[in-house]
């Protein structure tokens, strides 16, 4: 994680001092590419590949912030026309008792393009409060805004309170080598066709410049609930994807 850089200084966001080698604050950022950008067990490019990149700024007391942008291809099949990015928005606070870490804050998920007249919008924000312990960590998230990723029940009733719980665990092998596992259920509010279980094992290698992670995610979705495109897809079928990515 690099020290907060002179561009924030010109902003007038911070003063010069704050960057001196004691500074709270630090700035990261991130690039990938993968294979297939699955999301809660959902491919999110129709089995596509997908390119993304993100900003995270963080301080000693333990509030973050960050920004993330992906491409993506599922919006434009009726929510928004010419949609091809995602923008995920973030904030909130972690910290640790003991062996326990804790993480509350709050995430945005909007999608570019013009809205479809009548369709619910795609555009999503949630509340979240995770956990961690060793290899362990667990999260809740929560929808608080009127719709769920473009979800409505009929006539375009609300999934607000849609939520998403979930279960990770990760184990370092040494050489750079680890293994990771996730299983999550998804609860969408007044659309029970589209609750489903995730599931994804896999295998990860850092190189040095970068990490290459194989996996192989699945879930046990309604396969014409999640079948969709202008070419149809199943994107909730199970797929083996690999991706790189790279922090700096």
């Amino acid at each position: 994680m690099k020290k907060l850089s002179y561009l924030l200084v010109l902003s007038g966001l911070i003063s010069v001092s704050a960057i001196a080698a004691d500074s709270p604050h630090s700035i990261g950022y991130n690039v990938g590419v993968t294979s297939d950008y699955i999301f809660r067990g959902i491919s999110q490019s129709q089995h596509d590949p997908a390119l993304s990149g993100g900003v995270d700024y963080s301080h000693a007391s333990g509030l973050y912030a960050g920004t993330w942008l992906s491409t993506q291809k599922w919006v434009d099949t009726g929510l928004k026309t010419d949609s091809d990015f995602e923008l995920d928005v973030y904030g909130g606070y972690k910290g640790a008792v003991g062996d326990i870490g804790y993480d509350v804050g709050l995430i945005r998920y909007s999608y570019d393009g013009d809205a479809v007249a009548g369709m619910p919008t795609p555009n999503t924000t949630e509340v979240y409060l995770g956990a961690s312990w060793k290899m362990l960590s667990l999260k809740y998230s929560h929808t608080v805004s009127k719709y769920f990723v473009g979800w409505a029940g009929a006539p375009n009733t609300s999934t607000r309170g849609s939520n998403y719980l979930e279960l990770n665990a990760s184990h370092d092998l040494g050489d750079g080598w680890g293994l990771l596992g996730h299983i999550g259920h998804q609860k969408v509010k007044n659309v029970s066709v589209a609750d489903y279980t995730d599931w994804k094992v896999g295998v990860s290698k850092d190189v040095g410049f970068g990490t290459f992670t194989l996996a192989y995610s699945d879930t046990d979705a309604n396969t014409p609930a999640y079948t969709w495109g202008t070419s149809p897809e199943d994107v909730s079928k199970g797929v083996v994807s690999i991706s790189f990515s790279k922090s700096f």
